[in-house]
C-alpha cells in the first residue's frame, strides 16, 4: 500500500519522500522480524484445497483459449459486451466440462476457468503490445468536458473518459453551514474545527449496468470521495467566505471514477467562480508483472498501463490512482496484488502518471481554463456590515425579529463578526439587494451634528427618573442618560432635588461615546467646578445641525 497527500507536492519531493519512506519502513520489519524470532508462536498449518488435476485444466484451456484470445484480441467490444462474452464462453466450458468430468464440482471448473481467463489476458499484453480495446500503453481513452450544463446550479461539469461517466455539481452557502467536526476529526484535519469543503461521492447501481436500491455509503463510497476530497482540497483558497459542497455522481463506470471526481470536480469548482489556485486532475496507472517460475522476488518482465480499464485493475497487479496540478502531486493512493514491486516500478509510474495528468489538463481547459470571473444570476453574495455598537439593538430587533423577517422575505442570513461588524449572506444578489432595504429601513440615521468631544452644548430635560434625567442635545436625537452623579457637585438621590423640571435647558458636557454600549457620556457636574479654561459654547452650531 502506498498512501499520501500533499500541498501540491513536486515530483523530485514525492520520489525522495517514497525512497526515505521505504528505507525507514525496513527498520520496522526487521524489528517485527526480530521479535518474532525471540517471542513467537508456531504458525497454523493451514489446508489449502487439493490442486486441480493437469489433465481438467488443460481440458479447460483448450475448450477456451481461441475464444479468450479472440474476444481480448477485439478492440470493438466495449465493457458489457466484452463481459457478456466472457460469461458465455465461461457457462459454455462449464457444462460441457463436467459433463466429462461429472465428479468436479462446477464451482472449481468456474474457479480454474477464472485463472485460464487471467492468465491469458495478460499473456496477450506481453504479445502484442496493445491492450484490450485497441490502445497502446500510454494511449488515454477518449475525454470530454462540458461545464455550465444547467443554469439554476452554482457550478456544473460533466466528465467523460472512455466508459466512466461523472456529472458533478457544486452548491455555495454561507460559513455557517460549515461541517462542525468532532474532536477525532479536527485533529486529523489540523486543529480546524469546522471544514467548508466537503465532497459527496455518489456510486449508484445503475452506473455498472444494476438495479438496486441507494443504501447508506459503503467502504467503497467513503474512501473514494476521501481520495477525491484529498486531491482537490490543495487547490482551494483558505480564506474563501462560502461553504462548498461538491456532489461527484457517477452516471457510468469503468475504471477510475475517483479520479473522474477529481477532474469533474475541479471543472464543476471553475465553474462555480471558485478562485482555486490551478486546475486538477487524476488518473489511475496500473501493471502487469511476470516473474520466474512463479518467485515473486524475482520480476523477471511487467508493463506499466496507463488510463486502466476496469478488467485491467482486476487482472491486473497494481492499481495506483495519482491526482495533482500541473506543478505538482495533491494525493496517491496505490494497491498492490502482489507481494511487492521495485521502486524503479514505483518511479516510472509515477513518471507516466505525470505526463498522462498534463495531457488531461490540456483537454480540460479546452472547456474552461480558469475559474469564472463573471457573476452568474444563480451565485450567492457576502457583504460585510459595518454597525456601531449603538445601532446594533435597532438591527438585531426585538428578540432578533429583524433578522428573522429579513432571512423568511429574502432568504438572507446575518451573522455577528465582532463587535461592529455583519457578515450578510444572501442567495442571489436580488436577495442581496431586498436585504438591503430592509436593513436600511431599520437602520435609518438621522441627521446626527458632530459634536467635539469637550463641547458644552444646551441640553433639553425629556423625563426625570431616579437614577437621572432624560436629555436631547438636538430635535431628532434620542434621549440620552444623564446620570444623578453627573448632575451636581454634591450628592444627589433624585433630580427634584435641584429643582430640575421636563422641558428645561441646562447646559451638559459632552465627552464622546462609551466604546462598549455607545451611550453618550455627559456631565453638568464639571461645569460647576472651577474653569481650567475659556469655555467654548457650541449652542449655535448644535442648533443648524439638529435642523
Amino acid at each position: 500500500m502506498l498512501e499520501g497527500k500533499g500541498n501540491v507536492v513536486l515530483m523530485q519531493d514525492l520520489l525522495k519522500a517514497i525512497k526515505q519512506g521505504t528505507r525507514e519502513a525496513q527498520f520496522i520489519i526487521q524489528e517485527i522480524e526480530r521479535l518474532q524470532k525471540a517471542y513467537g508462536r508456531q504458525k497454523r498449518e493451514v489446508d489449502f484445497p487439493n490442486k486441480v488435476d493437469t489433465e481438467l485444466q488443460e481440458a479447460v484451456r483448450s475448450m477456451c483459449e481461441m475464444r479468450l484470445r479472440e474476444i481480448f484480441q477485439d478492440a470493438n467490444h466495449d465493457k458489457i459486451s466484452r463481459d457478456n462474452a466472457v460469461n458465455e464462453v465461461r457457462s459454455h466450458v462449464i457444462d460441457k466440462v463436467w459433463s466429462s468430468y461429472p465428479d468436479t464440482e462446477p464451482s472449481v471448473i468456474g474457479e480454474e476457468f477464472n485463472q485460464t481467463c487471467r492468465s491469458i489476458f495478460r499473456e496477450l499484453i506481453f504479445e502484442r503490445n496493445y491492450r484490450c480495446d485497441g490502445r497502446d500503453y500510454d494511449t488515454l481513452r477518449n475525454i470530454s468536458c462540458q461545464v455550465d450544463m444547467y443554469k439554476p446550479l452554482h457550478g456544473s461539469a460533466l466528465f467523460q473518459r472512455g466508459q466512466t461517466q461523472v456529472f458533478c455539481t457544486v452548491s455555495l452557502d454561507s460559513p455557517e453551514s460549515a461541517m462542525k467536526l468532532d474532536s477525532l476529526a479536527a485533529l486529523d484535519s489540523g486543529g480546524l474545527k469546522a471544514k467548508n469543503f466537503m465532497l459527496h461521492y455518489e456510486f449508484p447501481p445503475y452506473a455498472t449496468g444494476e438495479v438496486g436500491r441507494i443504501g447508506p455509503l459503503g467502504r467503497r463510497e467513503l474512501g473514494h470521495g476521501a481520495l477525491a476530497e484529498r486531491s482537490l482540497l490543495p487547490t482551494l483558497p483558505h480564506d474563501y467566505p462560502f461553504t462548498v459542497r461538491l456532489t461527484s455522481e457517477v452516471l457510468e463506470s469503468n475504471g477510475s471514477s475517483s479520479m473522474a471526481s477529481v477532474c469533474g470536480g475541479s471543472l464543476a469548482l471553475m465553474d462555480a467562480g471558485v478562485p482555486v489556485s490551478a486546475p486538477a486532475a487524476g488518473v489511475a496507472i496500473g501493471l502487469v508483472t511476470k516473474y520466474e517460475n512463479n518467485d515473486t522476488k524475482h520480476l523477471q518482465d511487467y508493463r506499466i498501463l496507463t488510463d486502466i480499464l476496469g478488467i485491467e485493475d482486476y487482472m491486473g497487479d497494481m492499481d495506483m490512482k495519482v491526482a495533482g496540478t500541473r506543478k505538482g502531486f495533491t494525493a496517491i493512493q496505490a494497491d498492490l496484488k502482489v507481494p511487492g514491486i521495485p521502486l524503479k516500478v514505483v518511479m516510472e509510474s509515477l513518471q507516466k502518471a505525470t505526463d498522462a495528468k498534463s495531457k488531461i489538463l490540456d483537454i480540460m481547459a479546452e472547456a474552461i481554463r480558469e475559474p469564472r470571473k463573471y457573476p452568474k444570476d444563480s451565485w450567492p453574495v457576502s457583504e460585510t456590515l459595518n454597525v456601531e455598537p449603538h445601532q446594533r439593538s435597532k438591527l438585531i430587533g426585538p428578540s432578533g425579529m429583524h433578522l428573522k423577517r429579513i432571512y423568511l422575505e429574502t432568504g438572507a442570513t446575518l451573522t455577528a463578526a465582532d463587535e461592529c461588524n455583519f457578515t450578510v449572506f444572501a442567495p442571489s444578489q436580488a436577495a442581496m439587494d431586498e436585504a438591503k432595504e430592509l436593513i436600511e429601513g431599520y437602520m435609518v440615521k438621522e441627521r446626527i451634528p458632530d459634536l467635539e468631544f469637550g463641547g458644552i452644548y444646551t441640553a433639553k430635560v425629556t423625563e426625570l427618573r431616579d437614577t437621572g434625567v432624560m436629555v436631547i442635545l438636538y430635535p431628532s436625537m434620542p434621549p440620552a442618560l444623564l446620570h444623578n452623579s453627573q448632575l451636581d457637585q454634591r450628592k444627589i438621590g433624585h433630580p427634584s432635588a435641584l429643582g430640575l423640571e421636563v422641558g428645561q435647558d441646562i447646559q451638559v458636557k459632552y465627552f464622546g461615546r462609551d466604546p462598549v454600549s455607545g451611550f453618550m457620556r455627559l456631565s453638568r457636574k464639571v461645569l460647576q467646578g472651577p474653569a481650567l479654561g475659556i469655555p467654548r459654547s457650541f449652542n449655535k452650531a448644535a442648533g443648524e445641525n439638529g435642523t
